[in-house]
């Protein structure tokens, strides 16, 4: 390795964020599971991961339960980044059996790692799928924010203005509020889960939205998370790109297959449940998944005839599919791994792959189709009004202090969001990105009820 290159010694950091270093081997298996697996539970067992099964993937409040929600989408895509990494794992660790005999690595930890971050990859997401970002970071550009953020740094305002479900995540992962615990760690997760976690390795600004380079597109933390990133991508020894006081680093190596999980699953089972709820016909869904799949549906042809149901021909095609695009995105990661290493490469590995003019197909028939179906637009549109509600009445709580109506609802906020007096922090920038964090926390349906109820349109039975 050179000091241009990152290194699997370091990148597979089992040492958790706030503890010191486990004493106990990387590889040991004293309560049965690898410091990685451990990951995975965590995330599995936490509070904000379980709130993903009500809020929205595709289809915003879906009235049919065979429709994704942000929850199986996650766990889908956990599985998909669990393949991935078992065929890279397997591949890189061949090439390279001395180093990760001495670290003590298996395949196993690859699958982990990649498992773990791609289960938490839209933990910070808020209601009303992307479209909740967007309205979140509409409301901080409006009017009625504007005083709130007076006093605020020009990065400390394009956190809130171009609010981000990927650094909500990272806060979600490593912040613990000082009224529940004196301990600082959030989920307690390992350095190389965080660093897979973070596609985006980079601060709001500068803002890079357009650049070619998939890791510049959006952002990584918050700038309450930005020493926490830093201490990560320095435990990691990933390669810092930044000039000047911008904070921006290469990606963690495995962080491109928890992205190539991610869009494998949302562009194919998207389709899918576009087909399930009748926008697009059998036949374009067959031809396109067929497509992907390619010579090798000569192999499954005779067992796919007998399948009758159109929706479990889909789910047989869809499958296979997910299967294909696997193997595709493995054989790019591998193919690029030197370039990887040491940062030369930035892409989307479904960018690179044998099916991606098939998958840019599915993408715009999804856009025409689903997306901007009525019942979809409608939904989002009433979500900004929802959120914009919520994020205005929640600060003027914190921060108006004269006001009876503030005071009352001042008590609705969650003793987490507030210091151990239950009264706003002395930091304006904290007590805004809580409210934030508050509102991007809910799912859909608790977002609509608790706007209606602080809205007067229906009150709670006793």
């Amino acid at each position: 390795m050179t000091s241009d290159s990152m290194d699997w010694t370091r990148l597979f950091s089992s040492k958790r964020l706030g503890k010191p270093r486990p004493s106990l081997a990387l590889h040991a298996k004293s309560e049965g599971r690898s410091e990685f697996q451990r990951d995975f539970d965590r995330v599995i067992f936490s509070s904000a991961f379980r709130r993903l099964q009500s809020k929205t993937q595709v289809v915003p409040l879906p009235e049919n339960d065979f429709v994704h929600t942000r929850l199986t989408h996650s766990l889908e895509a956990s599985c998909v980044g669990r393949s991935l990494g078992r065929i890279v794992g397997n591949r890189v660790i061949t090439s390279e059996p001395d180093t990760f005999d001495e670290l003590g690595v298996t395949a196993s930890d690859f699958e982990s790692v990649v498992a773990a971050a791609c289960l938490a990859h839209d933990i910070g997401n808020p209601p009303f799928g992307h479209s909740g970002e967007d309205a979140i970071s509409e409301y901080f550009k409006s009017a009625a924010a504007a005083p709130f953020l007076q006093g605020l740094t020009e990065k400390q305002i394009a956190d809130l203005q171009n609010f981000e479900g990927n650094a909500a995540g990272f806060r979600l992962l490593t912040h613990t509020s000082p009224s529940q615990s004196e301990l600082k760690t959030g989920l307690g997760l390992t350095f190389a889960t965080l660093g897979a976690f973070t596609k985006y390795p980079k601060e709001s600004l500068p803002d890079l939205g357009k650049s070619a380079k998939a890791s510049e597109r959006k952002f990584g933390f918050f700038q309450s998370e930005k020493q926490t990133f830093e201490q990560v991508a320095g435990e990691l020894g990933l390669i810092n790109k930044g000039k000047d006081d911008d904070v921006l680093w290469h990606r963690h190596p495995l962080s491109f297959l928890v992205e190539a999980a991610d869009d494998i699953c949302y562009t194919v089972i998207d389709l899918e449940d576009g087909f399930k709820l009748d926008r697009v016909s059998y036949e374009t869904v067959a031809d396109l998944l067929k497509a992907i799949i390619g010579h090798e549906f000569e192999k499954i042809e005779t067992r796919f005839q007998r399948i009758l149901d159109p929706r479990e021909r889909v789910s047989y095609l869809r499958a296979n599919a997910i299967n294909t695009l696997s193997w595709q995105s493995s054989n790019a990661f591998t193919q690029r791994l030197p370039q990887i290493m040491t940062g030369k490469f930035d892409e989307h590995l479904t960018d690179c792959i044998p099916a991606r003019e098939i998958l840019n197909e599915i993408t715009r028939l999804s856009i025409e189709k689903i997306y901007r179906s009525p019942q979809i637009v409608e939904v989002e549109a009433a979500g900004f009004e929802v959120l914009a509600g919520l994020l205005d009445a929640f600060l003027h709580a914190v921060f108006d202090s004269h006001s009876k109506h503030s005071k009352v609802i001042r008590h609705l906020i969650p003793a987490r969001y507030l210091n151990t007096a239950r009264k706003p922090f002395a930091d304006k920038y904290s007590n805004i990105i809580n409210m934030a964090e508050l509102v991007a926390g809910m799912t859909d349906s608790h977002a609509i009820e608790t706007y209606r109820r602080l809205k007067g349109i229906s009150l709670p039975r006793y």
